[in-house]
C-alpha cells in the first residue's frame, strides 16, 4: 500500500469512527420520540374513553446536558393537549440548590394535564447519595407549587381514574405496602413507580393493571437484541417498553427524556402519549 493510499484509508476509517460518536453525543440525545400507544384499563369510566395520558420521566435537570432541550420538548408535547400528565421521577440530577432553581425554570414551561397532573420521586431526587430527605421535600415543594400533585406512597383519584404513587425503591421512604393494602380493585387504577425492580418485591397485594416506570433510560446506549451494557436494575429484563408480568400486571418503562450523561445510541429520549381505553 502506498503512503497516499494509506493516509486515504486512515481518513476513511477516522470518519467512520467519528460519525457515530458525534451522532450519539450531539444528535440522538436531543431527538425526542413521541411514542403513541393505547392504555387499556379495567373499570375505566366511559367518560375517560379516548382521553390522553402523557408520561414524562427522568428530566435530570442539572449540568450534564443543556436542559433547555427539555423546555423545547415540552413545547412540542403541549400540542398533544393531554388530559392527564404523569411525571415518573428523577426531576434533578443531584438536587443541589442550583439544580432546584433550574428546575423551577423548567417547570414554568412544563406540560400539565387538562384534568390532572401527578408526579412521584426518583432516586436522584434524594440527593447525591439518594438519602437526602430534605432535598426530596424541597423538590416536592417546587413541584406542588407548579401544580403537580406528588404521590408519596399514596393514591388520589381524578375523574374516576385512581393514581397510586410509590416513593423510590432506593430511597429511605419506600413504604408502598399500606397503600397497596387499601387499593380498591373495582376502581380504574394506575401505579406510578420509578424503579421497575419494585415489580419483583412482595408488595402488590394482588394488584392487576398497569405500572408506569422510568429509571432505566432504556440503557441509553444499546444494540437491540444484542447488548445493553449499562442497566441500573437487578432484573435485566427491565429495559424499556411494555412488559407483561404474566400475573395481571403490565409494566411500561419509559426511556426518559433527560440523560445521566449526554450520550445515547439507538435509545432516543421518549415522551409517551397513551390513549385511554376500556380493557
Amino acid at each position: 500500500m502506498t503512503r497516499k493510499n494509506f493516509i486515504k484509508r486512515l481518513a476513511q476509517l477516522s470518519l467512520i469512527g467519528v460519525f457515530p460518536a458525534l451522532y450519539s453525543w450531539q444528535i440522538e440525545p436531543f431527538w425526542v420520540e413521541f411514542v403513541r400507544r393505547k392504555l387499556p384499563i379495567k373499570n375505566l369510566p366511559q367518560a375517560l374513553e379516548g382521553k390522553t395520558l402523557m408520561q414524562i420521566s427522568d428530566l435530570h435537570v442539572g449540568d450534564r446536558f443543556d436542559w433547555n432541550f427539555l423546555i423545547d420538548s415540552f413545547q412540542k408535547a403541549k400540542q398533544f393537549n393531554p388530559d392527564f400528565v404523569v411525571y415518573t421521577g428523577d426531576f434533578v440530577n443531584h438536587g443541589t440548590s442550583e439544580e432546584q432553581k433550574d428546575l423551577e425554570k423548567v417547570m414554568k414551561q412544563a406540560v400539565y394535564g387538562k384534568l390532572a397532573t401527578f408526579g412521584i420521586l426518583g432516586n436522584h431526587d434524594y440527593g447525591k447519595n439518594w438519602d437526602d430527605v430534605e432535598c426530596s421535600e424541597n423538590i416536592c415543594d417546587i413541584l406542588n407549587d407548579f401544580g403537580v400533585t406528588m404521590l408519596k406512597n399514596s393514591s388520589e383519584e381524578s375523574h374516576g381514574l385512581n393514581f397510586i404513587g410509590f416513593e423510590d425503591l432506593w430511597s429511605p421512604n419506600f413504604y408502598p405496602v399500606e397503600v397497596m393494602k387499601s387499593h380498591n380493585p373495582s376502581k380504574a387504577n394506575i401505579v406510578l413507580c420509578h424503579n421497575p425492580d419494585a415489580c419483583d418485591r412482595d408488595i402488590w397485594n394482588g394488584y392487576q393493571g398497569w405500572i408506569l416506570s422510568g429509571h432505566t433510560h432504556g440503557g441509553q446506549c444499546r444494540i437491540p437484541g444484542i447488548i445493553t451494557p449499562v442497566l441500573p436494575v437487578e432484573n435485566k429484563k427491565y429495559v424499556s417498553g411494555e412488559i407483561n408480568l404474566q400475573d395481571g400486571r403490565i409494566l411500561y418503562i419509559n426511556r426518559a427524556i433527560g440523560h445521566s450523561f449526554q450520550i445515547r445510541f439507538m435509545v432516543r429520549p421518549e415522551i409517551t402519549v397513551f390513549t385511554l381505553t376500556q380493557a
